[in-house]
């Protein structure tokens, strides 16, 4: 601040404290502009560095959303107050029927969940679940027990094949109750008790079972048998945690007892898991090609998944079995092996699912299942919505199917006259699983003249 100095008169005067000199004062002057301008360049510069920063650190709300959500509370606000059933437009109910729209209009394997269908969906993909370890079956309405599983609590209480569930908990099984209102009250957190009624048709008893259920895994690889003159048969029924341990189990089997040839069958298969599927397919692979690959929105959201397996690939005559059930991390085997060359694919064209979807986790145990990329055969081709066409056709019609999916469920029953009376059809060959054999006969005989050829 400028202060007057004190004059004769005691007055105060308008002169500053000093008096600059005219040179000095211009350059002063330039030196003030050329502060000015570069720190106004400075200060631009930043304001768009933060504003970046903060762009990238969501520290500027999003506009566009934010107008979104705004309007989908305006609407969600209007119907809470305004429609006739004020339970079923409670704002929670809303917000859940909102999200399923939102996330299930987009294709239809995006989905939300709510918690039973999130634990459900868990239970899955891991392969394993809480329960008594038993197979059932519904069985003019009653809940009949196909088989106990080795080693669980079922099996260990002396369950047995054919005995009927009649009460849960204390609570009476109905006639023709719904296998998943069954299977969900036989189903529970490892380490709990459960009530479970049994009655044995052939000895007329009636048993009350204390069992404490423990965790039971998934088998997703079954019916492992070699077939006639060395081919050997595996059944995949979906892609889960334990699918590629349990296959490479399977393949050790087979192998052992003589196998010299394969058949994989996949037919209405829905997948699972992507890993699943690269563990299944790496032992028909060198270490380091390529499997299969995924690319998501962005250039940079590729992923290539390539064998890692030590040692030399398995070499075998390899046939596929495939139809229109056949999808997901099944044709992702499929495409790989067929498309490298390493097997014969018999049956229907495939499903033509060829997205991956991730799962989030949400609040309150709900989840988000998104497609966030598709899935690449190991030449570039994508199968999404086309399928997989076999090399070997065979179509099977709705009828066929729909015995040989009971007959290829229960294997266990070879008796044809116990399966006629419990299924009510006889079975009927399988003209998928019979090409695929005279597919790797062919390929036999091939190799057995190969060397005389040579000679000659």
């Amino acid at each position: 601040m400028n202060s007057g100095e004190a004059g004769d008169d005691g007055g105060v005067t308008d002169e500053p404290i000093y008096k600059p000199n005219p040179m000095h004062t211009l350059g002063a002057m330039l030196k003030r502009i050329l502060t000015l301008t570069a720190g106004a360049v400075f200060g631009i510069a930043l304001t768009v560095a933060g504003a970046r920063v903060a762009t990238a650190w969501n520290l500027f709300p999003n506009r566009e959303l934010s107008r979104s959500a705004n309007y989908v509370r305006e609407v969600m606000q209007l119907v809470s107050e305004h429609y006739v059933d004020a339970k079923a437009a409670a704002y929670d109910q809303l917000a859940k029927s909102a999200l399923h729209g939102m996330v299930e209009s987009l294709d239809p394997h995006s989905e939300f969940l709510d918690v039973k269908e999130n634990q459900a969906f868990e239970e899955d993909l891991v392969g394993e679940f809480g329960g008594i370890g038993i197979q059932v079956e519904t069985r003019q309405g009653k809940a009949v027990v196909i088989a106990p599983l080795a080693g669980t609590p079922g099996e260990r209480a002396g369950i047995q094949r054919g005995d009927v569930i009649i009460s849960i908990d204390g609570k009476a099984v109905e006639m023709n109750s719904t296998m998943d209102g069954i299977v969900s009250q036989l189903r529970g957190k490892p380490q709990t008790l459960v009530l479970v009624g049994v009655f044995r048709p052939s000895t007329k008893a009636t048993m009350d079972l204390n069992l404490v259920r423990e965790i039971i895994k998934i088998e997703s690889v079954r019916d492992v048998h070699v077939i006639g003159d060395g081919v050997g048969y595996v059944q995949l029924t979906e892609f889960s945690e334990h699918t590629g341990e349990q296959f490479a189990k399977a393949l050790d089997q087979l192998l052992r007892a003589g196998a010299t040839s394969l058949v994989i069958d996949m037919r209405n298969n829905p997948g699972g898991l992507l890993d699943a599927a690269v563990e299944v397919a790496e032992p028909f692979f060198k270490k380091g090609e390529l499997i299969v690959s995924t690319q998501g929105r962005k250039a940079t959201d590729r992923e290539d998944y390539k064998a890692e397996r030590e040692g030399d690939p398995l070499s075998v005559p390899l046939a596929l079995l495939v139809n229109a059930g056949s999808a997901s991390a099944a044709e992702v085997v499929t495409g790989a092996l067929k498309d490298t060359g390493r097997a014969v694919v018999v049956g229907e064209r495939s499903f033509g699912k060829g997205s991956v979807q991730s799962v989030f986790k949400l609040k309150h145990g709900e989840g988000l299942r998104l497609t966030t990329a598709r899935y690449y055969t190991p030449s570039g081709v994508s199968i999404h919505e086309k399928g997989i066409a076999p090399h070997v056709e065979v179509v099977m019609t709705p009828e066929e199917d729909r015995k040989l999916g009971r007959q290829r469920a229960r294997p266990d029953i070879t008796d044809p006259q116990e399966f006629k009376e419990r299924f009510g059809f006889e079975r009927i060959e399988d003209r998928q699983l019979q090409a695929a054999l005279d597919v790797l006969e062919g390929v036999r005989l091939i190799d057995l003249r190969a060397p005389r050829a040579r000679a000659l």
